[in-house]
């Protein structure tokens, strides 16, 4: 025997409540009961504002309303398809009992009855899908916006090198001799104030070497000053081959350079480096097939015997110098009575 009716237009069971009564006890938007949907509450506004401030609270509302309706939907969808299977088994029981034809008016309502919660599970999944796509535009804003961010970081770290890098070639250049590469009198100060604190502290000896180039003018004037040039930077390289990391070698201005010794072990030592700065720096200097040849007359004074400031202790170690020049002697120490003759320093302690 045939069944002129569908499953779909069978009569629902009567201990199954109608679709409306359903949502409510779920707390379900049902179709019938629609309403524009409450839109979520928007975020504070940030207190100092950013490109992307807040881009992650909106993303975030944005998915957990989605994500919430996707639950409402999916229950939606379960209510529908249990609502078929009871009525499929209700249809079942009666044609195994002999019915054939069902009530036309009783079908018709069930299928309008699911026809419209089908069509609610298909308006919560369009919303589902405008929440989500509203989700995706959020987060692709974020990335521009954060990637934005990155190259305004990277330009700032750029700009940052390059001033960091023009600060310390002022620095190079602002601190030496841009003949030699040497410390110039301004670091040589510096460091010389420096190891006068810590000699003062901890009972250092210091020694300042005054070095004078003989000679040196005979070389400017004979072969011009490219050639005393070429003197003058062999002189610093040898200067700076010989001291040692914690000493400083400065050239002071024309052919004349400093030498501070930081704790030598005693006057006998910095006699000895004296001795042998002399033989360094006389050795011959080669330029264009010709032998140049100058040596210095070294001045010396140390700390705290002949000073107890910087500029004394340099002037002092001037003195020793022209003392050393006078006596035709490769250097000489400072001493008080060989000065007397010479007007005095305007240096103090």
């Amino acid at each position: 025997m045939k069944c002129s009716a569908g499953l779909g237009y069978v009569r629902r069971r009567t201990d199954v409540p109608d679709a409306s009564e359903y949502c409510r006890a779920m707390n379900i938007r049902h179709r019938s009961q629609a309403k524009a949907p409450e839109a979520p509450e928007a975020p504070e506004a940030p207190v100092h504002p950013s490109p992307a401030a807040g881009q992650p609270s909106r993303v975030r509302d944005v998915l957990t309303t989605a994500l919430d309706q996707s639950h409402e939907v999916k229950a939606e969808v379960q209510a529908c398809a249990e609502d078929l299977g009871m009525a499929n088994e209700r249809a079942k029981a009666r044609i195994e009992q002999g019915a054939c034809m069902l009530p036309a008016a009783q079908a018709l309502q069930n299928g309008l009855a699911v026809e419209e919660r089908v069509q609610g599970c298909a308006d919560d999944l369009q919303q589902l899908a405008n929440n989500l796509s509203d989700g995706v535009d959020e987060v692709q804003a974020v990335e521009q916006a954060l990637t934005r961010s990155r190259l305004a970081l990277a330009d700032s770290e750029a700009a940052l090198a390059l001033s960091r890098d023009a600060e310390r070639t002022a620095t190079q250049i602002a601190m030496h001799d841009q003949k030699t590469g040497l410390p110039n009198r301004t670091l040589f100060d510096d460091r010389l104030a420096q190891a006068i604190a810590g000699a003062e502290r901890h009972g250092w000896l210091l020694a300042v070497l005054f070095l004078d180039l003989d000679r040196f003018k005979l070389v400017n004037d004979t072969h011009g000053h490219a050639a005393g040039d070429t003197v003058l930077t062999a002189v610093a390289q040898r200067l700076m081959r010989n001291a040692r990391d914690e000493d400083t070698v400065c050239r002071n201005g024309g052919d004349e350079f400093l030498y501070l010794l930081i704790n030598p072990s005693g006057r006998e030592a910095v006699a000895h480096i004296a001795e042998m700065v002399h033989k360094t720096v006389g050795l011959p200097v080669d330029l264009a097939a010709k032998q140049f040849r100058v040596t210095p007359s070294i001045g010396i004074a140390l700390y705290p015997e002949h000073g107890m400031s910087g500029p004394t202790l340099i002037a002092h170690a001037d003195a020793a110098m022209y003392c050393a020049k006078k006596r035709g002697s490769a250097f000489e120490f400072f001493e008080p009575a060989a000065q007397a003759k010479r007007p005095p320093a305007q240096q103090s302690d």
